[in-house]
């Protein structure tokens, strides 16, 4: 299981298209089922504070009665992926081919103790030192402490770190054409 790129998350740095910038966390283990994502998200939500929405797939750990009625009493809203569709979560399909690409396809674990280590390292690698385009070149944690600092309004230098400071148009489009062809009341 990989707990990374949550949604929208309440007073949390997010990048441009509204996805968590940095790894929260790897969980390692032969099985993960509902009960051990519960005891993750706890400590997370703990530490972080609780995201506005889960986004997940629709594996049995993710749509488990445990943990809806963990999250539904959290006030976590559910953001679930349809079966075959990957694209609704662009954001965790990329950080996972990262993930496979610069971690898991270049080691040979020989222990799920030694993947611990050598995962968790590569997590704190991609948040502390490998800077990231999308970003502006910079490291999630360096990309966090800029958006900590910036001032918390819609508009303005913290709005440019960020991004885009709403998450759609918050005016309808301007209409094209001679003002003849629009009916004036």
């Amino acid at each position: 299981m990989v707990l990374a790129g949550g949604r929208i998350l309440s007073g949390r740095p997010v990048g441009r298209d509204g996805a968590l910038v940095d790894a929260v966390a790897i969980e390692v283990d032969g099985q993960i089922g509902s009960g051990r994502v519960i005891q993750v998200l706890a400590c997370l939500v703990a530490v972080r504070g609780a995201p506005k929405y889960l986004r997940s797939d629709n594996g049995p750990e993710f749509i488990a009665r445990a943990l809806l009625k963990w999250i539904t009493a959290h006030g976590i809203g559910t953001a679930l992926i349809d079966p075959g569709k990957p694209w609704q979560n662009g954001v965790g399909e990329s950080f996972n081919g990262k993930f496979r690409d610069e971690c898991l396809n270049l080691e040979w674990f020989r222990s799920r103790a030694e993947a611990k280590v050598v995962i968790e390292q590569w997590r704190r690698h991609y948040n502390e030192v490998r800077s990231h385009s999308s970003l502006g070149y910079l490291t999630p944690a360096e990309f966090v402490a800029k958006i900590n600092a910036a001032p918390n309004d819609a508009t303005g230098q913290g709005a440019a770190i960020a991004g885009a400071s709403a998450p759609w148009p918050v005016a309808p489009p301007i209409q094209t054409g001679s003002n003849r062809e629009r009916a004036h009341p």
